[in-house]
């Protein structure tokens, strides 16, 4: 059956409504994947930031002293709040804004306290780089920013007064926080382009959906009512 213009008009108008609609579902049900896993991430850092500050970080700094007191409050203590604030706002503020931008500080700082309970071992860092990837699931490009923020302010304040516990060498550069930075930048750029191809694939897809929902409910309203039979005598 033909639709007049009218029709086509409500018809259209609905599709747009329905593609915001199934875009901001989709986006939401991501955004709370992407929670649930730094959920349990934040807990498994915090142990594994234990472990390391009891097996590494007495035999990596200069020295080679075995004192892992400090190492290990650091750990625990510096480490529990970093994880603690992300997962009560995970439970009780799930898919706020604010709830992601936290959890971005608190990510990259995670990489940055690895760093120095390492001693500034240049494997270490590549754990900004897996942090970024991991941020990227919430789909935002603005996410990303926070995090890059965070690593140059972190790289520039620690390369200035304690370098040996980002670069593992007392005598850094105190401009070598941009050649990471310029790193970091470079990723984010990457993921950000990545971010955008798949959002932009998501709204194709609530499109789709929104015009055969559209169209269905259309049918059913202007599809008539069975007839009557007669009754017989």
């Amino acid at each position: 059956m033909e639709l007049d213009s009218a029709a086509l008009a409500a018809v259209a108008d609905r599709i747009v409504q329905k593609t915001e609609s199934n875009y901001a579902d989709f986006v939401e049900r991501w955004v709370v994947r992407a929670e649930r896993m730094f959920l349990w991430l934040m807990v498994a850092q915090w142990l594994f930031g234990i472990f390391i500050a009891v097996t590494v970080s007495p035999f990596a700094w200069e020295g080679k002293t075995r004192v892992v007191s400090n190492h290990v409050w650091a750990a625990v203590v510096l480490g529990g709040l970093l994880s603690a604030l992300p997962i009560a706002l995970i439970i009780l503020r799930p898919g706020w804004v604010g709830t992601r931008h936290v959890i971005a500080f608190s990510q990259v700082m995670w990489s940055a306290l690895l760093i120095h309970l390492t001693g500034g071992r240049i494997e270490t860092h590549f754990h900004v780089f897996g942090s970024l990837a991991f941020l990227a699931f919430y789909r935002d490009w603005k996410v990303l920013v926070t995090a890059t923020v965070t690593v140059a302010a972190d790289h520039f304040v620690r390369g200035l007064f304690i370098p040996e516990s980002v670069y593992g060498v007392a005598d850094a550069s105190i401009w070598r926080f941009l050649e990471h930075a310029g790193w970091v930048v470079f990723e984010v750029s990457v993921l950000s382009y990545g971010i955008w191809l798949s959002l932009r694939e998501l709204r194709r897809i609530a499109e789709n959906v929104a015009q055969v929902e559209a169209f269905a409910e259309r049918e059913a309203m202007t599809a008539s009512p069975p007839m009557a039979m007669p009754a017989t005598a």
